[in-house]
């Protein structure tokens, strides 16, 4: 395969999202932050964060209050050094109340494979533990096996 590198084709551009969601799912915040550029620009929701440094406290924070965070990324389109994706995540809080987060981002990347540019639009559902479709081992990324967004129904 291609390297993960702009241009995109359909093959590495399902890579790159599948690569993405690995990556997010180690919940290693300096790890993720790597993939993006030094001063990478993103919009998460409401929040503006600039620079690997912000991009590290704000995954920190996430990730200290969405616990068991598990998540699935699909290519939605892509072109030459962007991409579109949608995804869903399944975590619960410190109340022990699940929710499903369904969302949408729009990735720009440099010609060297890192982003530089992540729009991203979410929105959270409380669901019940039992609704619960992400089941894998919290520590690592999701198998090969289990099935993605669309498999899923969602």
């Amino acid at each position: 395969m291609s390297p993960l590198i702009p241009p995109f084709t359909h093959d590495t551009a399902v890579a790159k999202v599948r690569a993405g969601e690995d990556l997010w799912n180690t919940r290693e915040p300096e790890r993720v932050a790597l993939g993006y550029t030094p001063d990478s620009w993103w919009r998460n929701r409401s929040t503006f964060v600039q620079g690997r440094e912000q991009i590290v406290e704000f995954l920190t924070d996430k990730w200290r209050r969405e616990l068991e965070y598990r998540l699935i990324k699909e290519l939605w389109t892509y072109g030459d050094d962007r991409l579109a994706v949608r995804f869903a995540y399944e975590y619960h809080d410190a109340d022990g109340r699940w929710f499903r987060a369904y969302g949408n981002e729009n990735w720009e990347f440099t010609a060297d494979g890192l982003m530089r540019t992540r729009h991203a639009s979410i929105n959270d559902v409380a669901i019940d533990e039992e609704q619960r479709l992400f089941h894998w081992d919290r520590s690592g990324p999701r198998p090969a096996d289990h099935p993605g967004l669309t498999e899923l129904g969602l």
